[in-house]
């Protein structure tokens, strides 16, 4: 019939659109990282991406030095390994009584939360600087570890508290029928069950402050503290020169621990929560 002619034409259509769509953002993803790897062991490497004329392992050996590599990927892992667990563990016990207490107040401050993640970071590095000074953390890798949890915070605890209302209250009401106190259920019965929450926490948490330049860039005065994501920033030359092969061996060493960090808890985001069953019987 022309009728249903014409309608698997215009689905045929739009399946096309959207298939060209999606190539189009597979490529714009695709071709930096291409650039990154093919660049990495290229001798003449160059803002164009190319397959290298010879394959060399030298740009790593350039870059693989305590003072370019080694020393801020330590400070790098120290800063965000810390904030991390502090934003784990606060957004865990601000996400609880929010999640299991009902009060007036729950909405207005996760509301008040919700607000404060669409802040712009810069627009408070100014007071922060000026507060850091005053009372004697600037420059101090803890000082930086707290800002770092202070400015994850508040998205942490509005994703923890989603996933904590995933897990059924009964369970935590058997407990308390044989006597545990409320951080005693949360501790042994709410976080275990709901794993792939703070995995997700976690790794969001962690990704967001290992490509932050600007917080340790102004809170962080000496070279020796610099983590690896300022101090890639010496790759740029002052007149405009880049050594783009050491640039992008840098980059790969650079992307490691998060990609590291990703492999190491993908079986636990891609498990669920299967607690249909827990409450039957």
């Amino acid at each position: 019939m022309p009728g249903s002619t014409t309608l698997v034409s215009r689905r045929n259509s739009r399946r096309y659109a959207a298939d060209a769509g999606l190539l189009f953002v597979a490529a714009a993803f695709v071709l930096p990282l291409a650039w990154v790897l093919l660049s990495s062991v290229d001798p003449k490497a160059d803002l164009k991406v190319k397959v290298p004329d010879g394959v060399t392992l030298d740009n790593f050996d350039a870059v693989l030095k305590p003072d370019i590599t080694f020393t801020p990927l330590l400070n790098s892992l120290i800063l965000c390994g810390g904030a991390t667990l502090l934003t784990v563990v606060c957004a865990a016990l601000a996400a609880y009584p929010l999640s299991r207490f009902r009060s007036r107040l729950n909405r207005p401050f996760l509301l008040t939360i919700l607000f404060a993640t669409s802040l712009p970071i810069t627009a408070i590095m100014v007071p922060v600087y000026a507060l850091f000074v005053q009372v004697d953390l600037i420059d101090t890798m803890q000082g930086t570890i707290f800002f770092f949890a202070a400015s994850q915070l508040p998205f942490a605890i509005w994703l923890m508290k989603n996933f904590m209302d995933g897990v059924p209250k009964e369970l935590e009401e058997a407990a308390w029928t044989d006597g545990a106190s409320s951080f005693q259920s949360l501790l042994r019965i709410v976080l275990p069950l709901m794993g792939p929450g703070v995995a997700v926490v976690t790794v969001f948490s962690f990704v967001m402050m290992w490509g932050n330049f600007f917080v340790p860039f102004m809170l962080l005065l000496t070279p020796d503290q610099m983590p690896a994501s300022v101090s890639i920033n010496d790759f740029f030359g002052n007149r405009g020169t880049v050594v783009y092969g050491q640039l992008a061996a840098f980059s790969i060493i650079y992307s490691t621990p998060v990609v590291l960090l990703y492999v190491l808890v993908a079986r636990r985001l891609g498990g669920g929560f299967a607690l249909g069953g827990a409450v039957k019987g």
